[in-house]
C-alpha cells in the first residue's frame, strides 16, 4: 500500500461534519485507527496526539482518529478529552477495510475481531507515505510527527 494514491472516503465524523479524504487535498493526513473511545490506551494515544495538535497543524497536518464506536460516543469522548480533531466513524468498517486494520485478537481468552491500533500518513498529494501497525501507545504520536515534519 506505500506510495500508492488512497481512494476518496467520506465517514460521519463528530461536530456534524462527513469527514472526506479529498477534502484534505494539499495537507498532510495523519489517520489513526482505535479500538474502541474511553479505553485506557485509546485514551492516552487521543491524548498524546491532542497534545502534539499545535505542532502537527504548524506543519499542516489534519488529524482524524477513527473507530468502530458511534459518533455520539466520539462526541462524548472528544468532549471529555478535549480533543481538537475530529473521530470519525466507520461502523460498516468500509475504511477499516480499505487500509486492512480488522484482525482476530484475543480478549479475556476469547478471539474476537477488532481494530488493530494503526497509523497512517497521506501526503499532500493523496499518497500514503507511512503506515504503523500494532502500534504501542507511548512516544508514538512524537514519532508521527516527527515523520510528518520531514515531508
Amino acid at each position: 500500500m506505500l506510495d500508492t494514491k488512497i481512494p476518496e472516503f467520506t465517514l460521519p465524523a463528530t461536530g456534524g461534519q462527513q469527514f472526506s479524504l479529498a477534502a484534505q487535498s494539499g495537507k498532510v493526513v495523519v489517520i489513526y485507527f482505535y479500538p474502541k473511545d474511553s479505553t485506557p490506551g485509546c485514551t492516552t494515544e487521543a491524548q498524546q496526539f491532542r497534545d502534539l495538535f499545535d505542532r502537527f497543524a504548524a506543519v499542516d497536518a489534519v488529524i482524524l482518529g477513527i473507530s468502530r464506536d458511534s459518533v455520539k460516543s466520539h462526541e462524548n469522548f472528544k468532549a471529555k478529552q478535549a480533543l481538537p480533531f475530529e473521530l470519525g466513524s466507520d461502523a460498516d468498517e468500509a475504511v477499516c477495510s480499505l487500509f486492512s486494520v480488522m484482525k482476530m485478537k484475543n480478549m479475556y481468552g476469547k478471539q474476537v475481531r477488532g481494530i488493530e491500533r494503526s497509523t497512517f500518513v497521506i501526503d499532500r498529494n493523496g499518497v500514503l507515505r507511512r503506515e504503523w501497525r500494532g502500534v504501542k501507545v507511548p512516544g508514538h504520536a512524537q514519532e508521527v510527527l516527527d515523520f510528518v515534519a520531514t515531508l
